[in-house]
């Protein structure tokens, strides 16, 4: 049939950024936290320069995108709780920012890139379905 199971979340750790200079195709490599499996995803530049530039601590004079999106959601007084790459669907993968507000959690649409990146942003914890990761290393 096509009813889809709900996989399994595995927590996920940023392990590499690949910026290539010459090209538009910049890689993220997340590493399972407790085991040995790697996810890649490809990201465009602004977000692999937005990741980078939290990884490396480089402060901005004024907030960009993910830290305006992290402190508006902070400002309405919601709390990002983590970030899950839940779906692949026509070679795109889909993922959820999901934020804790008034004791309800609401998912919120997003591409993994700007996920990823105001998980790094806010220093969350980023899951990605398992069966996606054995998708992916096959």
């Amino acid at each position: 049939g096509d009813e889809r199971v709900d996989s399994v979340p595995v927590q996920m750790d940023l392990m590499r950024i690949i910026i290539n200079e010459n090209s538009d195709q910049h890689i993220i490599f997340l590493k399972e936290v407790d085991g040995e499996r790697m996810f890649p995803i490809v990201i465009g530049i602004f977000e692999a320069t937005s990741i980078d530039r939290r990884v490396k601590n480089q402060p901005t004079v004024r907030p960009l995108t993910h830290d305006l999106l992290a402190s508006t959601i902070e400002s309405l007084g919601g709390e990002l709780q983590d970030i899950y790459i839940s779906e692949l669907r026509n070679h795109t993968y889909f993922a959820k920012l999901r934020i804790r507000h008034d004791g309800e959690l609401i998912e919120v649409d997003s591409r993994p890139s700007d996920a990823i990146a105001l998980a790094v942003a806010v220093d969350v914890p980023i899951y990605v379905a398992e069966d996606i990761i054995d998708e992916a290393s096959q």
